[in-house]
């Protein structure tokens, strides 16, 4: 699964996985994180997310990554927001208030990118991409972030056998083995949406839960990071 399968759903408008509202969960358990205003949050493939507005509203400082300049520019215009533009190495940069969004390949960016974001908020990245994708994105993302970073994680659970990705399927048991090392993934929230999604239910899906994980890197990488001569 390749870039031009993401440009070419946004430039025919299939784009279903889009919200037109703030996802539930990100209200219901951000708070909880206790993240102090002004933190950078990174929100991963956020297309043209309205959370990253509210978690602006909050006084973090967002800095999204997308793939499709059509999904970039439709966000700043259907907000009402005018974009700085400019262009870096890693692609076009918009910035709108304390939102910036880099139009470029989130596996492009180095670390130093990453590396002031304390924050991730990650609703349809990692599921985004097929499971021979995922074990390269965790170690490239969610290993380069702040050492002290915390983040929610939104993910899909049904059997996979049942209809084919993306968005995939990522049980626990897959969570907890992708993110062992570097990063702690605690459940704090499951539910169950099959009757909300009825395109699953259509392809035969019988069972579909959204299942939210706190994530925040394990303390013995934090204890190596601030030893000292590391």
């Amino acid at each position: 699964m390749d870039a031009d399968f993401w440009l070419e759903r946004w430039r025919d408008g299939r784009t279903h996985f889009h919200q037109d509202h703030v996802m539930p969960d990100l209200p219901a358990h951000w708070p909880a994180l206790e993240l102090a205003p002004g933190t950078q949050v990174l929100v991963p493939l956020c297309g043209k997310s309205l959370d990253m507005l509210w978690l602006a509203e909050r006084g973090h400082a967002v800095l999204g990554v997308e793939l499709s300049a059509l999904a970039v520019e439709q966000f700043f215009a259907e907000n009402g927001l005018r974009p700085t533009r400019h262009a870096s190495p890693q692609g076009e940069r918009y910035r709108a208030g304390n939102i910036e969004i880099i139009r470029g390949d989130i596996f492009a960016l180095d670390a130093a990118h990453f590396a002031d974001c304390a924050a991730i908020y990650d609703r349809a990245a990692l599921i985004a991409l097929p499971p021979a994708m995922q074990q390269h994105y965790v170690a490239h993302v969610y290993g380069q972030l702040a050492a002290t970073y915390r983040g929610l994680l939104i993910t899909l659970d049904y059997p996979q056998a049942q209809r084919a990705g993306p968005p995939f399927s990522l049980p626990e048991a897959s969570v907890q083995a992708l993110f062992a090392p570097q990063s702690s993934a605690r459940e704090i929230a499951r539910a169950d949406i099959l009757a909300a999604e009825p395109a699953f239910a259509a392809r035969g899906v019988t069972c579909l839960d959204s299942v939210v994980y706190r994530m925040q890197r394990r303390a013995h990488d934090v204890s190596a990071d601030t030893r000292p001569g590391t």
